[in-house]
């Protein structure tokens, strides 16, 4: 019994000075109070003086030559208590220590230094012999500032080995791609973050001019060819991209180097760009796909589009969408008198009210929840609020959907944009700004042709009014892109969500191509055509290049840390009613006009007459809520010309 209680005590014994709990105790330690950093650091000082007084008795020599010894020791340690307070060397947390705290200990034993020298050769003229032994004392400060410094120095380590959350060998060895002070900066924030992620092996060099150099103890690497051979000499995982001096194509290159090694990629923001060092480490990403796009950043005409919105009231159709919601945000930050956010999804747009009353806006906002396709209600909206300016993106965009019912397209996408754009001419709106697609370009399905039909009647609208010769007429500007990523709809929250459900991966056809943009480039670019345009335009944007859907699939799957078709497979389903293999931003007929924005065109469309154009969309309106999807579907061919169904039950209409 005896052995066994022995043996249980040896063994908690054991488990409570193990390295775990050691590790335990020292997280939980909370910061030490004032009083204990100062009693530490007056220890300190009362060892230096006596480590200085045993120095000086071996060569002979006495530290402290006055008679009144116990006021000189008394001096000197208040005189050193009251520069402490003074520099405050007590305030700072030992275990984050930084050269701040080793500069105010130096100049705190400076002044104690200075002063007492000071008063050393005033006591040596008043009584003829010195109060101290200079060197002695000099050496004493010495001393006493080395153990300051010291001890901060081996707490500060001893933290830093023991907090770390995660094991030496769970950590991500990566390198940093970079030397210049974004690449440091990043460095250091990733040394001191906790729980830590990275174990930082070295530099790369792109210039290769530092081969034999240091930066944190760490080497400089130099990248003769290609990346990865220089990460598996280190034993790299990983690699930051942290040079921001990189061309587009450049880091390109990076990014297909390592995902074809399945080296994982990450990269950070301009160091302009934090505002403090846990922000940099939080914001140490995984490279996205958005970051591939081969695009350079986009200038805005701040001015003019200030000039449009501040002190207005803008309505914002379809606010709750992935456009809408976007463009809303965007309008906020130009100040506007009045936003007015509609839409008919409820949740949607409850959850966009709750942002924008955490903007912090002066923007009076109001939230209706309506259907652009009642007359009456839209009525009432511009009856009340008097919009000055309207950004129309409500609109049903998914293809096989619209092909499957086409009467909703019509009445949503064709009769929802006319109700908002006759009363637009009723109230006498400045700009009425139409949100449309590249699917309405040669359209091959029910919704580009809806939308194809609404930029027409949009066009004529304009034509006609000023025609008429009115005054203050409503200037009807329409902005015409691809795919954008992230939206709803779009491949890439979809590809997302099937990599995270291990696949597969649905391509609808393995030569489909698309062109892409962000959200936020999409709605600057509508923001900037809507301020530069004068009426009748439809404004076309420079997409970049287009995407090969399934090379997106196959850097999405790498991107994940995933191996194409191992360990997630593509499978590619055939191509969905209405889809084409590559859209187009103009018709065939069509030339464009550059403008001042070099990412902006204008697409030169043949207008219709209004009142052919006006009765066609009515008898189509008509059909939509009466008769079958053949004759609506006819109707629009009628309308559209160039509408010519593929992979569709409405390819029979056109024979």
């Amino acid at each position: 019994m005896g052995t066994t209680e022995n043996t249980s005590s040896s063994s908690v014994k054991s488990n409570f000075f193990s390295r775990a709990n050691l590790k335990f105790n020292i997280y939980n330690l909370s910061y030490l109070p004032r009083w204990v950093i100062v009693l530490m650091d007056f220890s300190v000082l009362v060892l230096s003086f006596f480590f200085t007084i045993l120095i000086f008795r071996g060569t002979g020599l006495d530290y402290v030559i006055t008679p009144y010894t116990g006021r000189f020791i008394g001096a000197f340690f208040g005189v050193n208590l009251f520069f402490f307070w003074l520099f405050r060397t007590y305030s700072g947390i030992i275990r984050h220590s930084s050269y701040i705290d080793a500069v105010k200990l130096l100049f705190s034993q400076m002044a104690v230094l200075v002063l007492f020298l000071l008063f050393n050769f005033a006591y040596e003229f008043s009584y003829g012999v010195k109060a101290f032994l200079n060197t002695a004392f000099f050496i004493n400060i010495v001393l006493s500032f080395c153990g300051l410094f010291l001890y901060r120095v081996i707490i500060k380590q001893t933290f830093e080995a023991y907090f770390s959350e995660i094991g030496k060998e769970k950590l991500i060895r990566t390198i940093i791609y970079g030397t210049d002070a974004n690449a440091i900066s990043v460095a250091n924030a990733l040394k001191f973050e906790t729980p830590s992620r990275f174990k930082i092996v070295g530099f790369v060099d792109k210039n290769n001019q530092n081969a034999t150099k240091r930066m944190l103890d760490l080497p400089i690497l130099i990248k003769k060819k290609k990346l990865p051979p220089l990460m598996r000499s280190v034993n790299a995982q990983a690699v930051i991209i942290a040079d921001k001096s990189m061309s587009k194509e450049e880091q390109l290159t990076i990014v297909d180097q390592c995902l074809e090694f399945n080296y994982s990629v990450f990269t950070v923001p301009l160091i302009s760009d934090w505002q403090n060092q846990k922000e940099i480490s939080q914001k140490v990403k995984s490279i996205q796909i958005e970051d591939l796009l081969e695009r350079k950043p986009i200038v805005l005409d701040n001015k003019s589009i200030s000039k449009q919105l501040k002190d207005k009231t803008v309505l914002i159709t379809g606010a709750a969408g992935s456009i809408g919601s976007e463009i809303v945000r965007q309008v906020l930050s130009f100040n506007p008198k009045t936003i007015i956010i509609l839409d008919q999804a409820e949740t949607p747009l409850h959850h966009m009210y709750l942002e924008m009353q955490n903007t912090g806006s002066n923007a009076k906002i109001h939230t209706i929840i309506a259907d652009v396709r009642n007359k009456s209600a839209m009525n009432m909206v511009f009856k009340e609020h008097l919009p000055q300016v309207v950004y129309h993106a409500a609109a049903y965009k998914h293809v096989p959907l619209m092909e499957e019912n086409p009467s909703q397209a019509i009445l949503t996408n064709i009769e929802g944009t006319k109700n908002l754009a006759d009363l637009s001419c009723l109230y006498k709106v400045k700009k009425f700004v139409m949100v449309s697609t590249d699917k309405a370009v040669n359209p091959s399905n029910v919704m580009g042709a809806s939308k194809r039909i609404a930029e027409k009647y949009v066009q004529s609208l304009q034509l006609k009014v000023q025609n008429e010769g009115e005054k203050n007429v409503t200037k009807f500007i329409t902005t015409r892109f691809g795919n954008v990523l992230g939206s709803n709809g779009s491949v890439v929250p979809l590809f997302t969500k099937q990599i995270a459900a291990g696949g597969p991966v649905t391509i609808t056809h393995p030569d489909i191509i698309r062109y892409f943009m962000t959200i936020p480039e999409a709605c600057q670019l509508v923001l900037e055509a809507g301020s530069m345009g004068n009426g009748g335009e439809i404004y076309i944007f420079d997409m970049g290049k287009p995407v090969k859907i399934i090379d997106l699939a196959k850097k999405m799957i790498k991107l994940a840390g995933f191996i194409p078709d191992k360990d997630i497979k593509i499978q590619i389903v055939g191509l969905r009613p209405g889809e084409k293999l590559f859209e187009e931003l103009l018709n065939d007929t069509s030339k464009t006009l550059a403008t001042h924005h070099e990412k902006i065109m204008i697409a030169e469309e043949i207008q219709d007459e209004f009142e052919t154009l006006h009765t066609d969309i009515e008898e189509l309106i008509e059909k939509a809520n009466s008769f079958g999807n053949d004759e609506i579907v006819m109707q629009m061919k009628k309308i559209v010309p160039e509408f010519i169904s593929m992979n569709s039950t409405f390819q029979l209409l056109d024979k």
